[in-house]
């Protein structure tokens, strides 16, 4: 595979505007891990709010040019939105959006966060399958949960102008990477068997082939991952990126991996012994990994596991 160029930065920061987890009282800080704090005006009334969706404001700095990137846009229409003001986020920095697929917990805020950022036009970058019509989960002959439409139509109406890619997109300055679609390599990451859609009017299993990541290059560290459910498999993630990149160091591995429910807790150990195999300086598990594969990476890795929250700023240098 010929890699792709990404420029080395000298510093990542990832804020997250929403996950699915808040302690307000951690007292945790580091000099990666900066948590929000419940104080406005000397009192605690500041109030964080968490929920079952991701939304991620991803800044690359090197020298002294900060390029800035929204990572999903959270489930709720006022949820990731409202951190962001609560935060002080200055939404308007954003130059680019990349969703990493078209999970209603990854694009329902859209309308709010995009208001937020008041500009028309930056690019929105996508694989095509996530205007994918008629996405549900299937739990029996009968019974189906259908996710909401999202369409072309309503990314142009939030004034954001849509570049379609399934191969690795640079953006930012080759400063962060699209990844694109992601094969699926591994044996045992086998993807959502009840998520299906329909095609030319028959039902099919949804292979969730939108589902991908951003990465970014840390200067003498080596590459900082971001994936949003990680539906294609988060070893196929990492693996994939390395194949990309040409760059097999790798810093931090975060986002949603979705190992949690009776589908995925088979392959939580496994997931994590393969991903132990990078040896990345920093795990960090999000939204969707579910409570036993975050503890259980936790107990495996402890010196690498950072507990993500809502609020959470994450920083790399």
């Amino acid at each position: 595979m010929t890699s792709t160029i990404l420029n080395v930065v000298d510093k990542v920061e990832i804020l997250t505007l929403q996950d699915n987890y808040i302690d307000i009282t951690a007292m945790d800080n580091n000099a990666v891990v900066t948590r929000a704090m419940p104080i406005k005006d000397g009192q605690i009334k500041v109030s964080i709010g968490a929920e079952h969706g991701f939304s991620a404001i991803v800044k690359t700095t090197t020298g002294d040019k900060t390029n800035t990137v929204l990572f999903d846009f959270g489930f709720s229409e006022d949820g990731a939105a409202q951190n962001a003001k609560t935060l002080g986020v200055d939404m308007t920095a954003i130059e680019a959006v990349v969703l990493s697929h078209g999970h209603s917990d990854h694009t329902g805020g859209m309308g709010k966060m995009t208001a937020l950022i008041g500009k028309k036009n930056i690019p929105f970058v996508a694989h095509p399958s996530v205007f994918k019509s008629t996405r549900y989960l299937k739990f029996g002959e009968e019974f189906n949960i259908y996710f909401p439409k999202f369409t072309r139509e309503m990314v142009q109406s939030a004034g954001l102008a849509i570049i379609e890619a399934e191969k690795p997109y640079p953006l930012l300055d080759n400063t962060v990477l699209f990844l694109g679609e992601i094969p699926r390599l591994t044996d045992f990451e086998k993807g959502f068997p009840i998520a299906h859609c329909q095609r030319d009017g028959q039902e099919v299993w949804d292979a969730i082939e939108d589902d991908t990541s951003i990465v970014m290059n840390l200067k003498n560290k080596g590459l900082v991952i971001l994936s949003g459910c990680a539906h294609a498999g988060i070893v196929n993630t990492v693996s994939y990126a390395v194949d990309v990149t040409g760059i097999d160091q790798v810093h931090a591995v975060m986002g949603g991996f979705h190992l949690t429910g009776p589908f995925f807790e088979p392959i939580i150990d496994r997931t994590t012994q393969e991903l132990q195999k990078f040896h990345p300086a920093y795990v960090v598990p999000t939204h969707c990994t579910g409570h036993k594969a975050i503890m259980t990476m936790e107990k495996q890795m402890p010196d690498k596991f950072i507990l993500n929250m809502s609020g959470t700023k994450l920083t790399f240098t």
